[in-house]
């Protein structure tokens, strides 16, 4: 299974779904036109169509391609805004019902797995949360408490099962963990059975409300007309209110086994900040132990590489670590409040939106698409007024925002360069790159492993902002709102909707 960097997760060692040969009519208007073949998007899909709703479900590379496949796949009840902070936010009740959401999803991810028989490695386990200073440990008495009051059993733990060491730690039953990539195919084939279209590369490039119940869609794959529009693409593309609501952050996890095979059985949670998580995760045979942490925002660190070596390095002082096996990383987008934003996006009538799950995409997800099939099914859901995008007031300047930065052109696109003169710049080794000025413009060089040298305009189309290079996962990454492209420039996450222009070489 293919996704959205150089690494390999430990979730790609499967073969990647086979999505039928449709033939799609261009003359029909479906029902829902779903963007995006995550967790998010497939939920919702899958939950339309069994309520007899037409669909099609436009992925804009492969199933799988994005987070979903590069998540570390932990099932929580307690997020990663704590419950006390969301009570002092927006009250006790808020905080109760966020809670039951999180219940419910996860019940839905067993409940799915039964019905359709998805063999997922779905196993429930206790998490473990604990400090290990004294700060800490006031922090976790806030957490426990917010937690308790938000109607979750949150109990003081005697020990944790393993030897890394901490001052207080709770225990918090009935927590789970799963192989997100095969559960992710499960709902893609139970989608297919339904009768749902699912087309592969297939990225839906703009979108027009003609009335309160039809939208005509641009893909790659040709126009499409629906009743409704859900982006499940991580954020919504282009730009809108959610680049300012949102911030794009990049996790790192490894794989690793064992020399003791000392696995340990439970979730686990420090308090450090950023936090790191561990969990163990048997399949076909071999026993892991998932280590992740170290996240920064996208775009805002020099060496990559890095982040996975002081990962490691931690791993290693806690565990007698045998070997690494997989490391990856991966991209989250956390809200501005602490809470997602999942429903009817603002100043439409017929488009969704669900985003802002911040490290908890798998629970948050799920419950996307409990939220979104409802309300466009006319059922009422309880927790659509809390998660409401429409909290999202309109930015200041937004419009002066748009305007400004519609027309980023790259200054050297209409431009013809020497091949010889950027062979020669771009003195750095294979798989490598550089962002550099030549003759006061900048340029974006890459060398692949043969030799070959690849250039692009640095400029995001996005927004304006210059692209840096990420040296482990082999992209193109925007600090602004998190775009994300291949060294040749193609466009492999949004916001961005197009990708970094390629320069053009004078062969004379």
């Amino acid at each position: 299974m293919k996704r959205d960097g150089y690494n390999k997760s430990l979730w790609q060692e499967i073969p990647p779904f086979q999505a039928p040969e449709t033939n799609t009519n261009s003359e029909k208007t479906y029902d829902v036109l779903i963007a995006g073949g995550g967790i998010t998007g497939l939920t919702t899909a899958l939950l339309l169509q069994e309520q007899g709703l037409h669909c099609v479900l436009a992925e804009a590379k492969s199933i799988g391609f994005g987070t979903t496949s590069g998540t570390t796949a932990h099932l929580n009840t307690v997020l990663d805004t704590p419950y006390y902070d969301i009570t002092d936010k927006f009250g006790v009740e808020t905080a109760r019902i966020v809670a039951r959401g999180a219940r419910v999803a996860i019940d839905f991810i067993e409940a799915y797995c039964m019905k359709h028989k998805i063999a997922c490695e779905l196993k429930y386990k206790t998490g473990y949360l604990f400090s290990q200073t004294e700060d800490e440990a006031k922090e976790l008495l806030k957490i426990k408490e917010g937690t308790v009051e938000a109607g979750i059993v949150a109990d003081w733990a005697t020990s944790i099962p393993t030897s890394i060491p901490y001052r207080t730690a709770i225990a918090i039953a009935r927590q789970a963990q799963f192989h997100p990539t095969k559960y992710l195919v499960g709902l893609a084939k139970a989608y297919v059975a339904a009768g749902g279209v699912l087309l592969e590369n297939c990225t839906v490039i703009k979108s027009e409300e003609v009335s309160p119940k039809e939208v005509n869609i641009e893909t790659t794959l040709g126009t499409f007309k629906a009743h409704r529009l859900v982006y499940a693409t991580h954020i919504p593309p282009g730009l809108n209110n959610f680049n300012f609501r949102c911030a794009a952050y990049r996790s790192y996890a490894i794989a690793v086994t064992l020399s003791d095979e000392q696995y340990p059985d439970a979730l686990l949670y420090d308090l450090k900040e950023p936090y790191n998580y561990y969990r163990t995760h048997a399949s076909n045979g071999n026993t892991y132990l998932i280590a992740g942490g170290y996240d920064h925002k996208t775009g805002h660190t020099e060496n990559n590489e890095q982040q996975f070596r002081e990962l490691e390095a931690h791993v290693r002082q806690l565990f007698p670590v045998d070997a690494v096996a997989y490391k990856w990383s991966s991209q989250y987008y956390v809200p501005v409040d602490g809470l997602p934003y999942i429903g009817r996006m603002p100043g439409h009538d017929s488009t969704f939106v669900a985003t802002g799950f911040g490290g908890n995409g798998m629970i948050l997800g799920t419950l996307s698409g409990l939220i979104i099939s409802s309300l466009i099914a006319g059922k009422t859901s309880p927790y659509a007024d809390i998660f409401s995008p429409s909290r999202v007031k309109p930015a200041a300047g937004l419009a002066n925002f748009i305007k400004e930065n519609a027309d980023v052109v790259s200054q050297f696109v209409s431009r013809r360069f020497s091949y010889d003169h950027i062979n020669a710049l771009a003195d750095i080794a294979p798989g490598q790159a550089i962002v550099t000025n030549w003759e006061g413009q900048k340029l974006a060089i890459y060398r692949d492993d043969q030799g070959k040298i690849l250039a692009v305009d640095p400029v995001c189309p996005h927004a304006g902002c210059i692209v840096t290079w990420n040296s482990t996962e082999r992209t193109w990454d925007c600090p602004c709102h998190g775009s994300r492209y291949a060294p040749d420039g193609t466009l492999l996450t949004g916001p961005a909707q197009k990708g970094l222009q390629p320069l053009e070489w004078n062969t004379e």
